[in-house]
């Protein structure tokens, strides 16, 4: 049994009971997708699963088999950074950084759904064939994710600059 991660086969563990983040972080040693709560509540273990965001403290890796998995180390590297890692950095989208993969794993996600026609709770055409990304549609859909050292601004100004300027998070590197 196998998935992808980041574009690389990996085996699945042989105990059902692994979590896709300890299989992440424990397993394959990639640190960059982060235990926080440990129960669902706070993001930043997001990581993207066939281009879905997904809390991965809440999800058994063996749930994944014959998937793709990316995770923050897959989305960009140190000299080509995604457009919304540039962003990030540029509207000082994070302080103390915790948070930061998880936020950008689950903004690529969200992108895709705007993309798809997903609605949110404060969507105000649900039938409509676009939703407006606006700053209230961002803050709404990004809520699962938080920022303790409250950067949410500058979070939601990058997001936004990356979706206003139709660079719409191209698919995250396989």
């Amino acid at each position: 049994m196998t998935m992808t991660v980041n574009g690389s086969p990996v085996s699945l563990p042989h105990d059902a009971r692994v979590s896709l983040l300890d299989l992440v972080r424990e397993h394959l040693h990639l640190p960059g997708t982060k235990k926080g709560c440990n129960q669902g509540a706070c993001g930043a273990c997001t990581v993207l699963v066939d281009g879905e965001r997904i809390l991965s403290c809440l999800a058994l890796a063996v749930q994944f088999e014959g998937r793709s998995v990316t995770t923050i180390e897959g989305v960009g590297t140190p000299g080509a950074l995604h457009p919304l890692q540039a962003a990030f950095i540029e509207h000082d989208g994070f302080q103390c950084g915790y948070c930061t993969p998880g936020q950008i794993c689950s903004a690529i996600g969200m992108a895709q759904e705007i993309r798809r026609g997903v609605p949110s709770h404060v969507t105000a055409d649900l039938a409509a064939p676009d939703i407006a990304p606006t700053r209230d549609e961002l803050r709404e859909r990004m809520s699962g994710n938080l920022c303790r050292c409250g950067t949410h601004n500058g979070i939601i100004d990058a997001i936004a600059e990356i979706v206003s300027a139709d660079v719409l998070l191209p698919e995250p590197a396989q």
